[in-house]
């Protein structure tokens, strides 16, 4: 999967391995990544393109925030990615 910017992505590499993360910008073989969290939107983390997985397309709001530029808050990061991090290990877990 082409990872590109608003993507859902799971690291696969690091002290961050197996969270989920936006893509906030992807930059030759890196992405700026954010979870609301851990990483917020003042400092997002730069990763290689190797070290991630693309997890999903997804056509939240929030997705169309990070691609439209508007103002986004890291408490909305940290809600959605909880949604679907639900929905995600539910679908993976055969339930």
């Amino acid at each position: 999967m082409e990872i590109s910017k608003s993507d859902i992505i799971i690291s696969l590499a690091g002290r961050d391995a197996g969270q989920l993360f936006y893509v906030l910008d992807v930059q030759d073989e890196y992405v700026l990544i954010v979870d609301g969290k851990g990483r917020k939107l003042e400092n997002p983390k730069r990763k290689k393109l190797k070290h991630v997985r693309g997890v999903s397309r997804t056509d939240s709001r929030v997705a169309q925030k990070i691609s439209s530029g508007e103002k986004l808050l890291n408490s909305e990061l940290r809600r959605d990615l909880a949604k679907f991090g639900q929905e995600f290990t539910s679908q993976n877990q055969g339930g």
